[in-house]
């Protein structure tokens, strides 16, 4: 028992890495622009999409998986920058409510533009054949594509964390979310580094996508879930912080894992148990600043 729970909690810990990738783009979106990006679950699902024709061109191979790591999350990018720079910035000056309507806008012609493409059917990505084996956890397999999982979370959180604070582009934005005006009178160009921001937020979701694809089925839908779970992720680390966002997608992804041993059909609910005491007892979240 004791064994099923650890390979519960390892498995909870790799959805967890895969949340936080996808959260940290909107809890950079959300703490840097305050545009509440309801599109960026489909750019999560565009990127799983596109990651099962480039393995499929490939043929499955080393080589495909590989490929769609790479092409997958920049095509993601490039259409999150050209969301931002012809719809996002012209709106700007207006109330929250006009970008939360474009945002939700182009979830469904996302939706729309998928099944169009691929169909309404399901795919599937198989893993890659340097991954297909399983690693022994105390007599117990565990997916080696699962280690990779947990591997690029943790790289991505040091890099996230490192460009913030060790970086020129990092101390740029933390004075953009306290005073734009000040950074733009400084010389900034404002609008291009906001397009910078959600440019990056987006690859984020599509590297997040990519590396999700092979795990589970692909979809129509899956956008619903994982925005629902990264919101949950912002709001329990804190607007804006990629550590605490790294801390609440690992409670997130662990509580689940363990509902689902404990009450599977109940399994979604332990998430939102989580997030309503993190409401009552800290509102600005874990790492958050209260404002």
């Amino acid at each position: 028992m004791t064994i099923d729970i650890l390979i519960q909690l390892l498995s909870g810990v790799s959805r967890g890495m895969i949340l936080f990738v996808v959260a940290s783009g909107l809890t950079l979106i959300f703490g840097v622009l305050r545009i509440p990006n309801f599109c960026h679950g489909s750019l999560y699902m565009l990127s799983a999409f596109a990651t099962y024709s480039i393995t499929t061109v490939f043929g499955g191979s080393n080589l495909g998986f590989l490929a769609s790591l790479i092409v997958a999350p920049l095509v993601v990018m490039a259409f999150g920058a050209a969301i931002e720079f012809f719809l996002l910035r012209r709106i700007s000056n207006r109330e929250h409510l006009y970008q939360l309507i474009v945002t939700f806008a182009i979830t469904l012609i996302v939706a729309d533009g998928i099944k169009l493409i691929w169909g309404g059917s399901y795919r599937s990505v198989s893993y890659p054949p340097m991954l297909e084996g399983s690693l022994s956890v105390l007599g117990r397999p565990f997916p080696q594509y699962y280690v990779l999982v947990i591997a690029a979370g943790i790289v991505i959180a040091a890099l996230l964390a490192l460009i913030i604070e060790r970086t020129r582009f990092g101390r740029v934005l933390s004075a953009a979310v306290i005073d734009p005006e000040m950074v733009g009178a400084l010389g900034v160009n404002v609008p291009r580094l906001y397009t910078t921001v959600f440019a990056l937020g987006a690859w984020l979701a599509g590297f997040g996508g990519a590396l999700a694809a092979p795990i589970g089925s692909i979809s129509l839908g899956i956008d619903n879930s994982i925005i629902i779970e990264s919101f949950a992720v912002v709001i329990i680390g804190g607007s804006g912080s990629i550590v605490g966002a790294f801390a609440a997608a690992l409670i997130i992804g662990i509580v689940q894992a363990l509902g689902i041993m404990v009450a599977p059909r109940l399994a979604i609910g332990f998430i939102f148990i989580a997030l309503c005491a993190v409401l009552l007892l800290r509102p600005q979240g874990l790492l958050g600043r209260r404002v």
